[in-house]
């Protein structure tokens, strides 16, 4: 499942550089899926939503950095665990109930932002 920043995030930014999926946003900054990914064109969001790549979208959160959950994938693929919740200080990137993903679908998303 992708992983989520609660509240207690104190803002520090250890957490943005770590993520190979550049899926993890300063609270208000808008995202894009092409940010940081190869994704050109077309992509279909886990809502089944199709937004072009480079569209800009709205902040998950304008008070503490967010985790974007279509560009998350836990870091598999690349690391052996979620480098945000590794150096977290405060252990506020947790597991996101809310997107249940086998490890099999998190590396479908992983091949798919980074063709």
């Amino acid at each position: 499942m992708a992983i989520k920043i609660t509240e207690e995030c104190i803002n520090c930014g250890a957490c943005e550089p770590e993520c190979p999926n550049n899926a993890i946003y300063e609270g208000g900054v808008e995202w894009r899926i092409a940010d940081g990914t190869t994704v050109k064109g077309s992509f279909v969001l886990l809502d089944g939503t199709v937004i072009d790549a480079d569209t800009a979208n709205a902040p998950v959160s304008v008070d503490t950095y967010y985790i974007v959950p279509n560009k998350c994938t836990e870091c598999q693929g690349f690391h052996e665990e979620p480098q945000c919740a590794a150096v977290c200080p405060v252990d506020c990137c947790v597991p996101d109930d809310m997107y249940k993903e086998t490890v099999e679908e998190l590396m479908a998303k992983k091949e798919k932002l980074h063709v």
